[in-house]
């Protein structure tokens, strides 16, 4: 090792790199050069991508140093606020061209590559946790005008009938809103959840688990099909995780046939998860997954998670919970929570557990920062007439149906 100016410089990569960089991101660069096919991996992306052609007008990462140097920055401060589709994905940003060459995607779905991630992740989930993280809500924008008015509450027309104050705990008058970090910023609580998410009534009623735009609606869904093709149809035997079932879950096989909700939650919205039936919790467990793998159909798009979601159910980081509705003519449903990209947290609340009876509406938990998604898994005995922007997705134009409002009703004939 030689130094030059303010630089080392490692032989191996014949580029200067910085003397700093968290420690989990030198353990990342160690691991790469220490493991050739993973290091092949890492320099062929950057290769294959100075020869890809973009008209985008985004900015590429193009060296494996450059990639390090840029996560650095991002692990060690909170993401800023913006109007565009990749607010909350700072990361995703960096990685996006790259892991859309033919390299990138094996890089990205390789196991040890993604428990590397891990650890990078969760270094910026406990910065994300301190009080430190809280200057982050001022410098990145997050309590300013624009911001808390895209947060609030409006009418179909835009406007604003529920200010962000009224809408959550918070207090205005206290530091950083009274907040005590990003992630209680992020996860915060509506002020008052019966008035302004109530529960809708009537056990022939399904409610929204999440706060979240309808992304597909799927029927008729089959054991293995082929997820990563442009389609992305479901694979019940690989959303579910069937490779690796826990104690007292149902067989994949029991939902074939049935049908698969899914809706996307953007980072401005809010992350917790609630129950969609009143009834007992049979199983629940945490599936580790990727963290930055997308559908090769939508490989070096700017909104490449977004538009993979039915690919990534497959293999993200996710939480299965199943729960056996009171109403027989529901029977037992699946609610997964997909992390996407980024920190990717999926925290199951205590009280959540086998056994365990729980009301509809009632918190399950919450996502951690990042963009996220989930799906509802039904039976195929099951008939349900789900709401009018379900059964005709827009995606153009896409709505966010709230949590605990209806989703869809159990139609006569179910079981």
């Amino acid at each position: 090792m030689e130094k030059r100016g303010e630089v080392e410089v490692d032989k191996r990569a014949r580029a200067p790199r910085p003397l700093e960089l968290a420690e989990p991101l030198k353990r990342f660069r160690e691991f790469a050069y220490d493991n050739p096919e993973i290091y092949v991996f890492f320099m062929d992306m950057f290769e294959q991508l100075s020869h890809k052609p973009t008209s985008t007008g985004y900015p590429r990462v193009k060296s494996f140093d450059d990639m390090l140097q840029l996560i650095d920055k991002v692990i060690k401060t909170v993401p800023e606020y913006n109007r565009t589709g990749l607010v909350g994905f700072p990361i995703n940003g960096i990685l996006n061209w790259a892991m859309g060459t033919p390299a990138g995607f094996a890089a990205f779905l390789e196991k040890r590559v993604n428990e590397q991630f891990k650890t990078i992740l969760d270094s910026w989930a406990e910065y994300l946790e301190s009080a430190a993280s809280r200057d982050g809500l001022k410098t990145g924008k997050w309590l300013d005008e624009d911001a808390l008015k895209v947060m609030s509450d409006k009418d179909d027309t835009g406007k604003v009938v529920v200010e962000f104050k009224d809408l959550f705990t918070c207090d205005p008058t206290k530091p950083y809103y009274g907040f005590t970090s990003w992630n209680n910023f992020f996860t915060r609580d509506f002020q008052d959840p019966a008035e302004h998410r109530p529960i809708d009534a009537g056990d022939d009623v399904v409610v929204s688990a999440c706060e979240a735009s309808p992304y597909r609606l799927s029927r008729n869904v089959e054991l293995y099909r082929n997820f990563s093709v442009k389609g992305q149809p479901y694979s019940l035997a690989h959303l579910l995780d069937t490779a690796h079932k826990g104690n007292g879950e149902p067989g994949a096989s029991d939902f074939v046939g049935g049908t698969v909700y899914q809706g996307f939650l953007q980072a401005l919205n809010y992350h917790q998860w609630h129950s969609p039936v009143k009834g007992k919790i049979v199983a629940c467990r945490k599936i580790p997954g990727s963290y930055y793998s997308a559908a090769p159909s939508a490989l070096c798009d700017p909104a490449a998670p977004d538009i993979s979601q039915g690919y990534i159910a497959h293999v993200a980081t996710r939480v299965l919970i199943y729960i056996k509705a009171e109403n027989e003519k529901i029977g037992t449903l699946c609610f997964v929570a997909i992390g996407m990209a980024e920190v990717s947290s999926c925290v199951i609340n205590e009280e959540i557990k086998p056994n365990a009876p729980v009301e509809k509406g009632q918190k399950l938990g919450e996502f951690r920062y990042g963009g996220s998604s989930h799906c509802l898994v039904f039976n195929p005995e099951v008939k349900l007439k789900f709401i009018d922007n379900v059964e005709k997705i827009d995606r153009d134009a896409p709505t966010t149906v709230r949590v605990n409002a209806k989703l869809a009703t159990v139609q006569a004939g179910s079981n």
